[in-house]
């Protein structure tokens, strides 16, 4: 560590040094300066910006890339040290996103257009590639094809499709409502729900420490567990040779679901709440407190279901030039 010099003299455009028209302020000093003085700082009164947006929302944690770690990590809190003001308790540094394993730059004219992005496949299914494909902190890379191979197979053959088939048979098989007169659950029944119940203590966990792509992971890894446990119950032929058995295995199904779309809210926050809507899940039951305490109810009326994440089959001429 050295001593950091908090003026320059070799430039003459920035912030001027009280009393000393020959110095300007390090550029550093008053750009990490802004993140307080834009909120009216040093105004720190109960009811201020200050107090509303940085004393404790900001504390808890800064997020920079990692092309900036030591201005974040060394500089800003020895300012904050200086100023008597509170340290962040977190921080932590991202990595950069490559393009077919090459650097994204102008000079190399593959820039990512996020707006074309999402036009291209959907901003849920963007959102998605980006949280859950790549180790949050690490650097990443971005490729068309590992893209639609996430994106289809996550979202469209397996929650999609495990959506798709629930409802229908749900529609077609329960009069076209949420499952009554439920018998009590089997080993297999408990085992899928109390996982399914863990759900959001391992997805909280994860997200503490930043790890996104672990969240999703504990989703993708729910959403596999259930569609095992479609495969080994086989309702379909529950229809024929135990109906009531049939309807225990739906109603679980559709209350894993709501655990499943509850907590994917804010990767795929769009897609999430089209399956609780098919759900019948009232918008007022969304939230995380609601896990425990609102579970599907029984005889509530369904619609005709509908495809969520359609597969993406995008012709070559289409594909997003770089």
């Amino acid at each position: 560590m050295r001593d950091l010099s908090v003026s320059r003299t070799s430039f003459k455009w920035g912030v001027p040094v009280p009393d000393d028209p020959d110095h300007v302020m390090y550029v550093w000093i008053d750009a990490l300066a802004n993140y307080i003085s834009a909120l009216e700082y040093p105004n720190t009164a109960d009811d201020s910006k200050y107090d509303k947006f940085w004393t404790a929302p900001a504390t808890s944690c800064h997020v920079v890339g990692k092309d900036i770690l030591r201005f974040h990590a060394v500089y800003w809190p020895a300012f904050l040290m200086a100023a008597g003001l509170p340290l962040p308790k977190r921080l932590f540094a991202h990595g950069w996103w490559t393009k077919d394993g090459e650097k994204i730059s102008k000079s190399l004219g593959n820039v990512i257009d996020p707006v074309e992005l999402c036009e291209t496949y959907g901003v849920d299914q963007t959102r998605f590639f980006l949280m859950a494909d790549v180790t949050f902190g690490s650097d990443g890379d971005f490729s068309n094809d590992a893209m639609i191979r996430k994106v289809n197979a996550n979202l469209a053959n397996e929650l999609g499709n495990l959506c798709q088939r629930t409802l229908s048979m749900v529609f077609k098989n329960c009069g076209k409502a949420v499952p009554v007169d439920i018998d009590p659950y089997n080993p297999e029944d408990e085992a899928l729900l109390a996982k399914a119940k863990g759900l959001r203590a391992e997805a909280s966990a994860a997200i503490s420490k930043q790890a996104i792509n672990k969240y999703a992971d504990a989703v993708i890894s729910m959403v596999w567990e259930t569609n095992k446990y479609v495969d080994e119950m086989a309702p379909w032929a529950l229809k024929k040779t135990d109906p009531d058995r049939m309807k225990v295995v739906l109603y679980v199904l559709m209350e894993v679901l709501r655990y499943i779309a509850i907590l994917y809210q804010p990767i795929i926050p769009s897609s999430a709440n089209k399956i609780l809507d098919q759900l019948t899940v009232p918008e007022d039951e969304r939230t995380f407190d609601h896990l425990e305490t609102s579970p599907i109810k029984f005889g509530a009326s369904i619609s005709k279901p509908q495809g969520v994440f359609p597969r993406l089959e995008i012709p070559e001429e289409v594909l997003i030039k770089s």
